[in-house]
C-alpha cells in the first residue's frame, strides 16, 4: 500500500521525536541507543555510543539469504525424516511454513509502520505492550542467541564425526571457538565480508543439492537407479513413534514438528532486525516480507520434499537412526547413489554453514547484550568498546556460553544437539507467542486511536485472524515441546529441562522487572495510550524514491536474491 502520506490519528498530532536515530534493545551496529521515557511505551532521549556501522548493502542482502539456509535443513532434517517419514516431514514443514508466514505478516505490518534503526521484537514489546515484556524478551533473545553458538558448533561436530579421525573432538571444537571469537574481535566490516562469502557458499550449495536430488531421483547417478517415490512405499510414507498404530503415527507427526521448529527458529525476527538497516524500509520491508515467504517455500518445503525422495527414513546413518548416527540425508543420498567423494564435499559445505551460523549468532548475542547495557537493563561494563567499535566486554562474556560445546566430549554430539534443539525451540515458541500478542495489541491500538489504516505501508488480509490462529497453535506446541518424556519408560530429565526451561526464564525476567519497577502499575499499556505517532513524520520524510535496478536476469530472480 502507499506510504506517501504520514499516518494520522484523531487523538494526537504527528510528533517529531527523532526516531530515525532510535535504537531498541537489540542494536545492530547503528551506534545509537534510545532511553525509554518514564511514561511506558514512549521514546524520549537519545545517547551516543561507540559502535560503528560498517555493513554494506551486498552484505546485508546475502546474510539475509544465508540466514534462511541453516544447519537444520542440512542436518536436523534427517532426524525429522527418521522419526516421521517423508510425508510427515513434508506436512510438518508445510504447517510450520504457514505458522511462520502468519508471524512474518504480523512483524512486517508493525515493523514497516515504525522501522526504527536496529529495531527488534523486544522494542515493539516495550512500545506496544509493556516495558516488562520488552525487558523479558530482550534478555530471552540474548540467552537464546548465546546458546545457539554452541548449538551450531555441535552441528559442526556432528559433521566431523562422519569422518574417522584420531583427533579428539575437543581439539576441533577449540579451533572453531577460537576462529569464531577471533572474527568477532575485528571491525564489523570484516564480519560482513566473511558472512557474505559464507552465505554465498550456502546458497550455491543448496541449489547444487536440489539439482543433485533431481538427478538421483530420475536415475542420473552412477548406479543409474531411478528412485522416484520408492522410499514413500518402502519403508513407507509415515512412521510410528514410541507407540504403535494410529496413536504412534500421531506421536510421530508431533515429534516431527518438534524437531523441525529448530530450522525455522527466529527467521521471522530477522526481518524486524534488518528493518532499520534498509533504505526506504516502509517501501522495501513489505516487499521483503512477501519474498521471505517465497524463500521459505523454495528452500524448506521443496527441500523437505526432495529429502523424502532421495533418502529412506529407516537409514541407520540418519541423525536419530541409531545412537551414534549423525549423517546428513543429503550426504547419505550421494553416497548411496555411488557418487564418490561428493558426500565429503557436502559435509564441507555443511561444516562451513555451521561455522558461519555460529559466527552470526555470536555477533547478534554480543550486540544484544551491548545494547541492553546502553539501555540500563544490563550492567554498564558491557558498554565498553574498542577504538574500532567492538564491544569487547560483551563479546568476552558472551563467548563463555560457547564453552557449552565441550559437552560433546562427555556425551555424543547427537545427544547434545538434541538438547540445544529443545533449548532453541522453547525460546522460539515464546518469541512467536509474544509476536502475536504484540501485533494484536498494535491492531487494537490502531482501532482505539482511530488510525487511518489506508496509510499503513503494509496490511495483510489474513490479519488479525492469522495472529490469533498462530498464537494458539504455537502456544500448544510450546507445551508439547518435550511431550515424549511423559510416555511410559521415556522419562529423561535432561530432555524435560531443556524442553521447558524457556518458559520459567521468560516469566522470571518478566515478573522480576515488574516487581522492580512497581507492581501496582497496569499490566498492559492502555490501547488509547500506546505511542503510535512519535517519529512517524521523520520516517516518512526520510523516504526517497526507490531506484530501479536494471537487468533482465536480476529482475527475473530478484524475488530470490534481493
Amino acid at each position: 500500500m502507499s506510504d506517501s502520506n504520514p499516518i494520522s490519528t484523531r487523538n494526537a498530532p504527528i510528533q517529531t521525536a527523532d526516531v530515525s536515530k532510535a535504537d531498541p534493545s537489540t542494536d545492530l551496529e547503528n551506534g545509537l541507543c534510545q532511553i525509554p521515557s518514564q511514561k511506558e511505551g514512549q521514546v524520549k532521549n537519545i545517547i551516543q555510543v561507540e559502535t560503528v556501522r560498517g555493513l554494506k548493502s551486498r552484505h546485508t542482502q546475502m546474510i539475509a539469504i544465508g540466514g534462511a539456509i541453516g544447519t537444520g535443513l542440512f542436518i536436523g532434517s534427517g532426524e525429522s525424516l527418521s522419526i516421521g517419514g517423508p510425508l510427515f516431514l513434508l506436512l510438518g514443514y508445510s504447517l510450520l511454513t504457514l505458522l511462520v508466514f502468519c508471524i512474518v505478516t504480523a512483524t512486517t505490518e508493525f515493523s514497516s509502520f515504525l522501522p526504527v534503526r536496529g529495531s527488534s521484537v523486544a522494542y515493539f514489546g516495550h512500545r506496544f505492550v509493556s516495558s516488562s515484556m520488552g525487558f523479558a524478551l530482550g534478555w530471552m533473545y540474548y540467552y537464546v542467541f548465546a546458546i545457539t553458538v554452541p548449538s551450531e558448533i555441535t552441528a559442526a561436530a556432528l559433521v566431523i564425526d562422519y569422518w574417522p579421525s584420531p583427533v579428539n573432538i575437543a581439539v576441533w571444537i577449540t579451533i572453531m571457538l577460537v576462529v569464531i571469537a577471533g572474527l568477532n574481535c575485528f571491525p564489523v566490516k570484516v564480519y560482513g565480508e566473511t558472512e557474505f562469502w559464507f552465505a554465498s557458499i550456502k546458497v550455491i550449495g543448496i541449489i547444487g543439492l536440489f539439482i543433485m536430488a533431481l538427478v538421483i531421483t530420475c536415475g542420473g547417478g552412477p548406479n543409474h537407479k531411478a528412485i522416484g517415490f520408492a522410499y514413500w512405499h518402502s519403508p513407507g510414507a509415515t512412521n510410528e513413534y514410541i507407540v504403535s498404530a494410529a496413536s504412534g503415527r500421531l506421536v510421530a507427526f508431533i515429534a516431527t514438528l518438534r524437531f523441525s521448529v529448530y530450522i525455522f527458529a527466529f527467521t521471522p525476527e530477522l526481518l524486524v532486525i534488518t528493518a532499520g538497516e534498509m533504505q526506504n524500509p516502509r517501501q522495501n520491508l513489505p516487499t521483503a516480507g512477501r519474498r521471505f515467504f517465497i524463500r521459505l517455500v523454495i528452500f524448506y518445503i521443496l527441500g523437505a520434499f526432495l529429502i523424502g525422495l532421495i533418502c529412506p527414513s529407516n537409514h541407520n546413518q540418519l541423525l536419530g537412526g541409531s545412537s551414534d548416527a549423525s549423517a546428513s540425508p543429503w550426504a547419505i543420498a550421494a553416497k548411496d547413489a555411488g557418487i564418490k567423494g561428493l558426500e565429503s564435499v557436502i559435509n564441507v559445505v555443511i561444516l562451513l554453514s555451521a561455522w558461519s551460523a555460529g559466527n552470526s549468532w555470536l555477533y547478534l548475542a554480543t550486540r544484544t547484550l551491548y545494547s541492553m547495557a546502553t539501555l540500563g537493563t544490563a550492567p554498564k561494563i558491557f558498554k565498553r568498546c574498542t577504538a574500532s567499535g567492538v564491544p569487547y566486554m560483551s563479546l568476552g562474556f558472551t563467548s563463555l556460553f560457547s564453552l557449552l560445546a565441550y559437552m560433546n566430549v562427555s556425551s555424543s554430539a547427537a545427544t547434545v544437539f538434541n538438547w540445544f534443539v529443545n533449548l532453541v525451540n522453547s525460546g522460539a515458541y515464546v518469541s512467536w507467542v509474544c509476536v502475536c500478542v504484540i501485533y494484536i495489541r498494535f491492531r487494537k491500538a490502531t482501532v482505539a486511536q482511530g488510525l487511518d489504516v489506508a496509510g499503513l505501508p503494509y496490511r495483510s488480509r489474513l490479519q488479525p485472524y492469522a495472529a490469533y490462529f498462530a498464537g494458539c497453535v504455537i502456544f500448544l506446541l510450546l507445551w508439547l515441546n518435550g511431550f515424549t518424556v511423559f510416555f511410559s519408560e521415556q522419562w529423561d530429565t535432561s530432555t524435560f529441562v531443556t524442553s521447558y526451561v524457556g518458559i520459567p526464564i521468560f516469566v522470571i525476567f518478566y515478573l522480576g522487572h515488574r516487581l522492580y519497577t512497581g507492581w501496582g502499575g497496569p499490566w498492559l499499556i492502555p490501547c488509547e495510550e500506546v505511542d503510535l505517532v512519535t517519529g512517524i513524520a521523520e520516517i516518512v520524510a526520510a523516504e526517497v524514491p526507490a531506484s530501479r535496478r536494471s537487468g533482465r536476469w536480476f529482475e527475473s530472480f530478484r524475488f530470490l536474491f534481493a
